[in-house]
């Protein structure tokens, strides 16, 4: 008969698991954040693309096709803006200022292109994880 493993054995072989799970916890942590990193980064720098006017066409389109007179252009994290969405929240006029990276530039050709034709731009917090502001709604009205 196989000799029955000690106590002080089994303890030292959960602890090790314990240890092992942490670890995968730790790691699975640090590789969120750094992908929530290389996000932010890439949303700083994403440029308006030159094919993007004519999605946004076909896509008001669509919508007008659907009977709806607004779209849902792009949402982005709370925590991009630089009061992590405060005004938009509380539906400060000013919220546009607190815009960073590709919703700025978004918001520029807004400012340039859409509004001078009667378009109307409003921000929406759209999830409130943990109670706090999360995603943001950027919609376009007609």
């Amino acid at each position: 008969m196989a000799d029955l493993i000690s106590p002080n054995e089994l303890r030292k072989v959960a602890e090790a698991k314990e240890i092992a799970a942490s670890r995968e916890a730790y790691e699975a942590d640090q590789r969120r954040v750094e992908e929530r990193h290389h996000l932010r980064e890439a949303f700083l720098k994403r440029e308006l693309q030159p094919e993007g006017r004519e999605r946004l066409r076909k896509a008001l389109i669509a919508a007008a096709e659907r009977g709806v007179d607004h779209l849902q252009v792009f949402t982005f994290p709370s925590d991009l803006c630089t009061d992590s969405g405060r005004a938009i929240n509380n539906s400060d006029p000013n919220w546009p200022q607190t815009l960073v990276g590709f919703a700025a530039r978004a918001y520029e050709f807004y400012e340039a292109e859409l509004r001078p034709h009667g378009y109307r731009l409003r921000a929406e917090i759209v999830d409130f994880p943990g109670g706090k502001p999360g995603d943001v709604a950027i919609i376009l009205a007609w």
